[in-house]
């Protein structure tokens, strides 16, 4: 297998089926096509990925694109990946779900940076409604499933999906306190970015 992934520092997207692979134990072989480089990087990409945009999952002939598709079909060749329990599976695949598609205002106020100095900044009221709703989200399925992960007692790739937004709420400043959390989410968020996998990407960011 080959996953084609973006800058390390800025891909978030990237980052998640990385961490799954790791996890996975499926060897595999990594190319990085660095962003940010206008035409040149569309036409990188475009050779590895139809839709243009990375992550991109090369197995033989097959090509897997878009990370949420891509750590299904990690999930489908290495069991483990999603919660044993059909209610934690269930829930732990609608917060990934929800992470795919929604948070905008987050995720665009708050980019990924792994290079970037913290400091805090001011947010919109957009942006502070994301920050409920994952807060909320968190401390949710952490009561629910008994934690330590979103799914209960093994990482899945639910948590594969919010670490990103670990790394963003340390780049930022944002304290989930000042959003609902009354300590479970915010130390959840610390667990995400101590996992050896993710520490190796960021090393490799630097």
């Amino acid at each position: 297998m080959e996953l084609v992934v973006g800058t390390k520092k800025w891909s978030s997207w990237s980052l998640r089926p990385w961490l799954v692979l790791k996890r996975s134990g499926i060897a595999f072989t990594e190319t990085v096509v660095e962003l940010r480089r206008d035409v040149a990087t569309s036409e990188a990409i475009r050779l590895h990925s139809p839709s243009g945009l990375v992550p991109s999952l090369k197995d033989g002939e097959l090509t897997v694109w878009d990370s949420l598709a891509i750590c299904e079909y990690i999930a489908e060749r290495q069991p483990g990946l999603w919660p044993k329990d059909p209610a934690a599976r269930a829930q732990a695949r609608s917060a990934a779900a929800e992470m795919h598609s929604g948070f905008h205002s987050l995720r665009g106020e708050c980019p990924m940076d792994l290079t970037a100095t913290p400091r805090v900044v001011e947010l919109s009221e957009a942006t502070h409604k994301d920050l409920r709703r994952i807060a909320a989200l968190w401390n949710e399925l952490l009561r629910r499933h008994g934690g330590p992960w979103l799914g209960g007692g093994e990482w899945s790739i639910a948590d594969a999906f919010f670490t990103p937004v670990a790394t963003r709420l340390r780049t930022y400043g944002v304290l989930l306190s000042d959003f609902g959390d009354s300590g479970p989410a915010g130390a959840y968020a610390e667990r995400l970015l101590e996992t050896p996998e993710f520490k190796a990407w960021e090393a490799a960011a630097q």
